[in-house]
């Protein structure tokens, strides 16, 4: 990974900082530095809360899947020859910083601002401020909030063009999308009604998106690139990896392995949010994880560690109530890990269902047991996944259909 900061020497809000393996200093960029735009559009991410996946930084307790997503494609696109740059919340790092191609611009410190005042100032003009200094051709928003409305606007004063992309299947169900207050919601749907394309990442949300909103939808998958140093073998655990909020429902892993107690389960997240309640919730699930003997309790680890725990992973539990291609899957299924779920995210390998959807404890757990013990079985739902990624998820297939959607936009087309 390389990151570099164009200004001054050394930045003391962002030291060289270390995770695992990787060491990364920031170095100073002007402006004029920064790469160049190419004949492709210049695409920016409006990603506020991505600088700790994109960066790297183990000392940010914090991994969300839109994140990955975002970091994932940034760098494919900045591979890939366009001119990439990323708005993010001021995390202490440098104004304008390069992460492997792609620049960062910063806004403002998440928790900036006076309640009830800070809606105004500095969330809107500091993001405002951050969209016209970035001055891209194409500005992407992924996951259901008031700002899906700012950038929207934004586009349409300037000129731009915008893009919405769905992060969960509850982004398209109203009064499903998780979104605190009713201004921000009613904001979120002017904003998806006024982007110039609106991508999902399955079926279910192409189909909801039209229906419940009025609008078409371009189907592009999620997509995910094997680490190089990956090694997985034939599976020691069962692993359970997101932060952990009441939606992801970690207590219906915990059950799970309460009915397996010859099986050795694995959890890996932290904190779902910053309120009191996500905090105590946390050290609940933690409390009651610790009390099972066959129960690892790993709490939040940055994205490079979590990879390793896939590599020894035997099969991969959801238990979400509500989705839209979880990472973790990809995860699992590029190394032929089976994965398990309550929910049915729609993949599917010449029509069937590349994994179970559990309709209750007991069946989860059935399913469990039988990915240990019978290997034919096993060895069968790995290269199902295996094909079923390759086919679907590669990196390759997902940069073309991009490619497509962007060359529209820039034509003018609105999708």
């Amino acid at each position: 990974m390389l990151i570099s900061n164009l200004h001054s020497p050394r930045n003391k809000a962002s030291p060289t900082t270390s995770d695992g393996d990787i060491d990364v200093e920031y170095m100073s960029v002007s402006p004029s530095q920064l790469p160049g735009a190419t004949r492709r559009p210049h695409i920016c991410f409006v990603a506020p809360q991505t600088w700790p996946v994109l960066s790297g930084d183990a000392n940010i307790e914090f991994v969300g899947g839109a994140e990955v997503q975002q970091s994932i494609l940034a760098r494919l696109l900045a591979r890939s020859g366009y001119r990439v740059s990323m708005i993010c919340f001021d995390y202490g790092q440098p104004q304008r910083v390069v992460v492997d191609g792609v620049t960062v611009i910063r806004c403002y410190p998440i928790d900036a601002g006076i309640p009830l005042l800070r809606f105004v100032h500095p969330r809107l003009t500091g993001m405002w401020r951050a969209l016209r200094e970035v001055d891209a051709d194409i500005y992407y928003q992924r996951s259901a909030a008031m700002l899906t409305a700012v950038v929207a606007g934004f586009c349409r004063r300037y000129g731009k063009h915008s893009i919405y992309a769905g992060a969960s299947d509850s982004d398209f169900v109203p009064g499903h999308q998780m979104i605190r207050y009713r201004r921000d919601r009613w904001l979120f749907e002017r904003g998806l009604a006024n982007v110039d394309a609106v991508i999902v990442q399955n079926e279910a949300q192409q189909r909801d998106c039209l229906a419940n909103y009025g609008r078409s939808s371009i189907f592009i998958p999620s997509c995910y690139d094997l680490p190089a140093d990956a090694s997985p073998g034939a599976g020691e655990f069962v692993l359970w990896v997101a932060n952990m909020r009441p939606g992801k429902r970690p207590e219906r892993f915990l059950e799970l392995a309460r009915l397996l107690p010859q099986r050795r389960f694995v959890m890996v997240g932290g904190v779902g949010g910053n309120e009191p309640a996500d905090i105590a919730y946390f050290a609940a699930i933690r409390r009651a994880a610790e009390a099972l003997p066959n129960v690892e309790f790993s709490g939040f680890l940055p994205l490079s560690k979590i990879e390793a725990y896939f590599d020894r992973a035997r099969v991969v539990v959801n238990t979400s109530t509500f989705e839209g291609m979880p990472n973790v899957f990809l995860q699992a299924w590029a190394r032929g890990v089976p994965a398990l779920a309550f929910i049915d995210v729609g993949a599917r390998l010449a029509g069937k269902p590349v994994y179970r959807v559990a309709e209750s404890d007991t069946a989860a757990a059935e399913e469990i047991e039988r990915l240990f013990a019978d290997d034919i079985y096993r060895v069968r739902a790995a290269a199902r996944s295996r094909e079923y990624f390759a086919a679907t998820h590669a990196s390759s297939e997902v940069l073309a259909t991009y490619r497509r959607v962007f060359d529209d936009l820039a034509q003018g087309n609105r999708q």
